[in-house]
Parts: structure tokens; sequence; C-alpha cells
């Protein structure tokens, strides 16, 4: 244990990670609707995994147009502000430190959840195959409409007022959420964006959204406390790109630029095959001068070895803190750990939530 360097602290911006273990963002579904309200179970939830060097919290919708699953939790009213307010004080209670994910779900949603029941919203009028969870079922998405010129600068505001939301609900940060085939990858990618005004056609084009609501975060939260989660080769949400890696490089560059504190990559499909399609992830971090955080598919060994290589700095895991509250103690241990339970992973109660046994608790009760 003692030669790895997971358990080593890292300094990410003005704060001071006990360790490299990053919790990513992981969509639970129990948000209280009809306010689309943190409940008092995720003040448990998160207050139980705070050894985390860093907490992400799930994405949560900058707009009731940014929301594309039932009982995701929002960040643009003053009750969630208030919910969250009671998640960031547990956390901080415990000694632990928490971003929040802010997202934009663009075309992958739902009329049923859209202000109105509209069309959900989108850089192309292209439908995406794959369904969503609405009305306690899983239901294909609806056709989007393409976002007019003029309504862009309103999605950029909704961002910033997501980060002002944020930072009153006392996180230590924000992440934009740039991936996995959601708005601003939509914008990004080719196989989704057919624009031919200033956000469509060539990679700067393609890129400006991305770019823009990064400015606005950074100008806010402070480009210290700002990160992004992109993933280049992920064909989630029905995403592709022809050349992603000039793409990437290129938002790598721009990101570089404004000096955001880190760049969370999924490498691969997420949660999927890490080598679903040739990609240089080694050149995103040659040309961010940010901390880079890994993620998808890690486990204690290939962690220890890609921060070994100095090819990350951070490590992002996702369902083993789902079922391990205690994951760092876990590894640091060399314990077993808690099998996860799919079938609890989305909607639900305190059920495969609050109520995975932490190590300590385990060895209580043989």
């Amino acid at each position: 244990m003692s030669q790895t360097k997971l358990f080593e602290p890292f300094k990410l911006g003005p704060i001071a990670l006990p360790n490299r273990l990053v919790m990513a963002p992981l969509t639970r579904n129990r948000a209280v609707p009809p306010g689309m309200v943190p409940s008092p179970l995720a003040v448990d939830y998160y207050g139980q995994r705070a050894s985390a060097g860093l907490l992400i919290s799930e994405a949560s919708q900058v707009s009731q147009q940014g929301q594309g699953y039932q009982d995701t939790p929002g960040i643009y009213s003053k009750e969630q502000v208030e919910g969250w307010r009671k998640v960031t004080d547990r956390v901080h209670e415990k000694g632990g430190r928490i971003f929040i994910q802010i997202w934009h779900v663009g075309r992958i949603s739902h009329t049923m959840l859209q202000p109105g029941g509209g069309k959900p919203v989108a850089p192309s009028a292209i439908r995406a195959k794959g369904k969503t969870f609405v009305g306690g079922t899983f239901t294909e998405i609806s056709e989007p409409r393409a976002l007019e010129l003029s309504e862009i600068p309103g999605i950029i505001d909704d961002f910033k007022r997501g980060t002002e939301n944020a930072l009153a609900a006392g996180f230590d940060g924000v992440e934009i959420h740039g991936a996995n085939g959601y708005l601003l990858d939509q914008f990004a990618k080719d196989g989704t964006n057919k624009r031919t005004d200033a956000y469509g056609g060539g990679i700067e084009n393609r890129a400006k959204l991305m770019l823009e609501v990064s400015q606005a975060v950074a100008a806010i939260a402070g480009p210290e406390s700002t990160g992004i989660r992109i993933s280049p080769v992920t064909p989630a949400n029905d995403v592709s790109d022809s050349n992603p890696q000039p793409l990437f490089d290129h938002i790598a560059d721009g990101l570089n630029a404004l000096k955001l504190s880190y760049i969370h990559v999924i490498e691969g499909a997420t949660g999927g095959p890490r080598d679903i399609a040739p990609f240089d992830y080694a050149s995103l971090r040659k040309r961010f001068g940010g901390a880079y955080v890994a993620n998808n598919g890690y486990d204690f060994d290939l962690a220890t070895k890609v921060l070994e290589a100095g090819a990350a700095d951070l490590i992002a895991f996702g369902k083993p803190f789902i079922s391990n509250p205690d994951l760092v103690e876990r590894l640091k241990q060399g314990a077993p750990l808690n099998e996860w339970d799919k079938a609890t992973f989305y909607g639900g109660g305190a059920k495969g939530y609050t109520d995975y046994p932490t190590l300590a608790a385990a060895q209580a009760a043989e």
C-alpha cells in the first residue's frame, strides 16, 4: 500500500486534498419533486463519503429546460440552494470538500420534463436513439428542436446563475458537465451538430459554446475553483465525432488558456470499454496545465499504475463509491469491497443509497 500515490495529498487550486481519490458525479434520481430539491437522504449520502479527496455531486440541471431524467436535482431555485446547503454543511462538518456538477442535457430529455411540454433543445433537430427515465419508466427520448442563435446567450446565463447558486449553497467549486452526449458535448461533436452559423461547421465553432460556458463559470467561481468533465470518444447518448483528437486538443488548449483547475476525462466509453476508440489522452495532459482527473473503470491497481506513470493527478471512482462509503479506508487496508446493487442505482429511498455498511460497521456486526 505504501507504494501508491493514491493516498498522498494533492493541492487542487486553493484546496488541499488529503488523498487523490475523487468520487465521480453519480446520478441517483432521488431529488424531491416537484421542486427537484436534494432530499434529506442526500445529506447522509454525501456526508458518509466525505473521506474522498474530493466529492463531485450528481449532475444538477441549471434550468428546468436542462433536465433530462425524473427526480434529478436542480441548482436554479432558492429551495434547491437551501437543500444543497444542508449537503455542503454536512460534508464540511465531516472534513470533506465538494464540488457541484452543473449540466444541461440538451436533446436527452422528454417533453414531459420540459417547460410547457415543449421540445427539448439541441444544436440541431436530430433525435437521439435511446431512452430516458421519466414517469417511473424508460421512455424514448423526445424529438428536439434546434436552438435559435438568439437563445444561446440565455443558455450561458443559466450556467452563470447555476454557478452563483452553487457558491451560495456552500460548494467549494463547480464542475461543468461537458461530457456524455449532453448539450455542450452535442455542440462540440459533428455527429450531433449540423449548424451553419457561428456555432457550427469547423472545430473552433463547434467548441465555442463549451469554452464560452467555461469562461462564464470561471469568471464567477474563479478558474481555480472550476473544473470540466469531457468524454472525447464516448458513444453515450448517441453522440459521435468523425475526428475527436484535433477537436479535443483544441478544447484542451482553450481550457488551458482559461486556467481552469482541472479536466475530468472519461477515457473510452462511459461505464464501458476503455479501448473503444483510439485517442491520445496524454496529448490533453500535455496541453492542459491544471490537474488531470482520470475516469472510467479504475480500480486500485490501475489507479496506482497511472499515478506512478504521471499520466494523471487524481483518479475518479464511480460505482465503488456507491457501495462503499468508506472506499478510501477499504482500499488503504486492502479490505474487500461491498458489491453494488444495480437495481437501486436510480430512484428509490435509503435502500442501496445510504445503507451500505462501512468496514467498521461490518466488523462490529460480525
